[in-house]
């Protein structure tokens, strides 16, 4: 069975209007490490929850919707659909 590939957005608990977005093959061991500190780009905004995520089998096109995402108008993309 091929291993999926995550495209997530995840959404500050006690800062609500902070977003972080990433992808990742271990879903809960990824949200896990935000939420332990484990990167430094979360770790002031933690504990972070799921606010979406999208399972892709293609890793070029998880990682092309990730950039995506992270662009202008994809944050407003996200901000308005998902």
């Amino acid at each position: 069975m091929p291993a999926f590939h995550y495209v997530y957005i995840l959404q500050s608990i006690p800062y609500p209007t902070h977003f972080y977005t990433g992808c990742t093959t271990d879903l809960p061991s990824r949200v896990a490490k935000h939420n332990e500190g484990g990167n430094p780009n979360t770790a002031a905004f933690r504990p972070w929850s799921i606010k979406t995520a999208t399972a892709f089998s293609d890793p070029s096109r998880a990682d092309a919707f990730e950039r995506y995402l992270k662009s202008s108008s994809g944050r407003s993309f996200a901000k308005k659909h998902l």
